[in-house]
């Protein structure tokens, strides 16, 4: 057996995908950190640009540079300090110069990223149909997160991950490209659709233009006869943890709720288990 052979065999293929997950997801945590950053600083410099003035004077700030440091301390990170989980463990969840807490939300992301990824490996098998699955998943933790956090879904994720579902399909490898198409188009004018109807009718704006990006990135993976799923799944989901929100933690009903890790976790079921949902509804419950 080639060396291809024995790394795509049903019973190694998986394992490769948990550890390459866990490596992605490593990768992940430095996108959810910096991306809002990044974006900051170039609106500030669009908005100087437009004000006439001279581009301030930043040190190099991007997914590469500078080295990741410590918050607390500013302590250099290690190789071998950012070695996905097993480093968390080793150094117990601190930092190993001041020993500041370091967050949950490190080694959850890396074990989530794995995880997805050894699933999409294990279902799939070796080819276009994993790979595909895996960078839709990972490009919905980041995406979801970033927005849990700020609020915002950067274009530099949707958008591209928009383009790459089309692309994808091309071949049929999820769906068709005519069902891809009308996917992506009718997941953006949905929302876009409800945003001004809410906005007419209150004067307020009720989500941002990212989740019309996203649910359209959503609809190019999944094809448009999943997106009624989709969309019901994340609406119960958000539901469900703003009434949550309101009751246990007396959370305003004024207070913004991010949409987006709900779009994305019922992307993640639409992509998946969303065909047999949809005809198990259809037979079962109509």
């Amino acid at each position: 057996m080639s060396e291809l052979g024995v790394l795509a065999h049903p019973s190694v293929f998986p394992w490769l995908g948990l550890i390459l997950g866990l490596a992605v997801g490593s990768f992940l945590n430095v996108v959810i950190h910096r991306l809002p950053t990044m974006m900051e600083r170039d609106w500030q410099e669009q908005c100087a640009e437009l004000r006439g003035d001279a581009r301030p004077a930043t040190a190099p700030f991007d997914l590469a540079r500078p080295r990741s440091r410590c918050p607390a301390c500013g302590h250099a990170i290690s190789a071998l300090e950012n070695i996905p989980l097993l480093s968390y463990a080793l150094l117990r969840g601190r930092c190993s110069a001041c020993a500041a807490p370091i967050g949950m939300r490190y080694p959850a992301i890396e074990a989530l990223s794995g995880i997805a990824a050894m699933y999409c490996a294990s279902r799939y098998g070796f080819g276009s149909a994993a790979f595909g699955a895996m960078l839709f998943t990972w490009a919905l933790i980041a995406a979801g997160t970033i927005d849990l956090d700020t609020q915002l879904l950067p274009d530099a994720i949707t958008l591209p991950l928009l383009w790459a579902g089309l692309i994808v399909n091309i071949g049929g490898t999820f769906v068709d490209l005519r069902s891809a198409v009308i996917g992506a188009v009718a997941g953006y004018l949905f929302l876009w659709s409800v945003y001004w109807l809410f906005k007419l009718a209150t004067g307020k704006e009720g989500m941002g233009f990212g989740d019309f990006k996203l649910l359209a990135a959503i609809g190019a993976w999944t094809g448009w006869q999943v997106l009624p799923l989709v969309v019901l799944l994340s609406s119960f989901i958000g539901a469900v943890v703003g009434i949550t929100l309101m009751v246990f933690a007396k959370r305003g009903r004024n207070v913004p709720i991010p949409f987006g890790p709900y779009l994305a976790a019922a992307g993640v079921v639409g992509l998946f288990w969303g065909p047999q949902v949809t005809r198990y509804y259809l037979t079962k419950v109509l």
